[in-house]
């Protein structure tokens, strides 16, 4: 299928501020290097003993986290985990509620908006019903206190990018790297995409490299397990993004007979809005498979305004072909559902698309085991302890 105008037009700008991008990146490598000594200092200050670790007994903790800064899928293998353990357990979510405009802990009900607790816990919330506690708290020690205190039958919390939190211990930790950004081949902030030296991923339990292609060579699966050099304690798994069928956003925006497929064989333009971190793979899923991809990008976490969704109808009005619809992200999806924007949006053809993690050959079977061997295998004691 032809590449759309729009996408043709705006490749040579983004080459220049690729490479102006790159430059900076290079000239702040001092900065870098100051940026990972501070937080290598701090890491080593919670491994001596020096700063304060709490040990939590009287529940098992699972954090998933990454080294480099937003956008490795923390969400969706959230979800896979939540949804792995919640059937046989009580499970509950513990996030920061990045964005939020409240403070301290709260326990996230299905009235609240992105404003009160963040998009995250927003899409755990809707996706879970209350079957699975949702939370957030910036201080993940206290918000676990305040989870086992209010909800004492929790036997599990996961805790959501938790992997720099370092006063809190998870029981089992998981590291999450982008396939297209491997943490080894990448740098310490400002150069590069890390929140601390790559030796941080030696306090991983399980590693998995997120948002692989479809179709996975076992030859690439060997190179970067080679060139990762796990520790011998460490599991390296292999994850996919599956991406799942339109869901509109308002009822009043629905067409009828409307789904992927139809969008997909029928020749159809698709304004595409984002504001996450990245949104490479959503792009690249969908420009081969629709007439015409027109990005519509806002940054990770944005909040969304009237005149950004005023500029929106602007931009769907502009394109001729008469079967076009909007589609956005699950997350963005949280944010733009609110009272104040419902009347620009009803009447637009706009839907979002759900995602879930699979995973490559046996990965799935073996990292369902090691999730559910360590729960089954830390008794809880209902005791604190500092560490």
């Amino acid at each position: 299928m032809e590449k759309s105008s729009v996408c043709r037009a705006i490749e040579p700008v983004s080459t220049l501020i690729f490479a102006g991008m790159k430059l900076l990146r290079i000239l702040a490598y001092p900065f870098a290097l100051i940026y990972g000594l501070i937080t290598a200092l701090r890491n080593k200050l919670f491994d001596i003993g020096i700063l304060p670790v709490t040990e939590f007994r009287n529940v098992r903790l699972i954090g998933v986290g990454n080294l480099a800064a937003g956008g490795t899928g923390k969400t969706p293998h959230v979800e896979y985990i939540v949804r792995l353990l919640k059937l046989n357990y009580n499970v509950a979510t513990l996030s920061r509620g990045y964005g939020r405009k409240t403070s301290g802990f709260l326990v996230a009900e299905k009235s609240m908006t992105t404003a009160d607790i963040g998009d995250e816990p927003k899409q755990f919330r809707n996706r879970f019903e209350e079957s699975v506690v949702v939370a957030v708290d910036g201080n993940r020690v206290r918000g676990t206190e305040k989870i086992m205190e209010q909800f004492p039958e929790t036997d599990i919390i996961v805790l959501d990018d938790v992997f720099q939190h370092r006063r809190i211990k998870p029981g089992l930790q998981i590291m999450l790297t982008d396939y297209t950004n491997l943490y080894y081949q990448d740098q310490v902030l400002p150069t590069g995409y890390l929140r601390e030296f790559k030796s941080g991923s030696k306090r991983a339990d399980i590693i998995v490299v997120t948002k692989t292609p479809e179709m996975f060579s076992p030859l690439e699966r060997k190179r970067i397990m080679k060139e990762m050099r796990a520790e011998a304690y460490q599991k390296i798994f292999f994850s996919t993004i599956r991406y799942g069928n339109l869901v509109p956003l308002f009822a009043e925006s629905v067409e009828e007979g409307m789904c992927r497929e139809k969008c997909f064989k029928e020749g159809y333009s698709v304004v595409l809005m984002t504001g996450i971190a990245n949104a490479h793979s959503l792009e690249y899923y969908l420009k081969d498979k629709v007439q015409e991809l027109v990005p519509y990008k806002f940054r990770d976490h944005h909040e969304f305004s009237a005149s950004d969704l005023l500029g929106l109808q602007e931009l769907f009005s502009k394109i001729k072909n008469d079967r076009k619809i909007i589609l956005t992200t699950e997350k963005d999806a949280m944010r733009l559902d609110k009272p104040e924007l419902r009347d620009l949006l009803n009447k637009l053809p706009i839907y979002y698309v759900p995602i879930e993690i699979g995973f490559h050959d046996k990965d799935e079977e073996e990292f369902n085991a090691q999730i559910v061997n360590y729960v089954r295998s830390h008794n809880i004691n209902r005791r604190v302890s500092k560490v």
